[in-house]
């Protein structure tokens, strides 16, 4: 079955870097644009960042634009999600997702992640 398996949660101080990973299974992992999306407390989904299924062409949410980077290891199955200059304002769990689009983002996704708590504090 489809598994998408991610890395523990974290507690940082801000400005310093995470980096997020999610193991695929039950799947081609290397057919399918993926995803993070995020929850912040008390608030609702938010869609963060999105790769292509090679990995050539990444996209991101303003709110992340140039601090976050997606990757993907097709060979490992692995999304990942780099994150730099973390500030207090990205504290949220964080979900990688199967998008269901066929050839671009469909921003609809039918395989989720356990999520992973990141919590960014002094």
């Amino acid at each position: 079955q489809v598994q998408l398996v991610q890395s523990g949660g974290v507690l940082v101080q801000p400005g310093v870097s995470l980096m997020l990973s999610c193991a695929a299974s039950g799947f081609t992992f290397s057919s399918y644009y993926m995803c993070w999306v995020r929850q912040a407390p008390r608030k609702g989904p938010e869609w963060g960042s999105g790769i292509d299924t090679g990995g050539a062409s990444t996209y991101y949410a303003d709110s992340v634009k140039g601090r976050f980077s997606i990757s993907r290891d097709n060979a490992k199955n692995t999304l990942f999600l780099q994150m730099n200059r973390m500030e207090t304002e990205d504290t949220a769990l964080y979900y990688c997702a199967r998008d269901m689009g066929d050839s671009n983002l469909g921003f609809e996704y039918d395989y989720w992640g356990q999520g992973t708590q990141v919590t960014v504090s002094s």
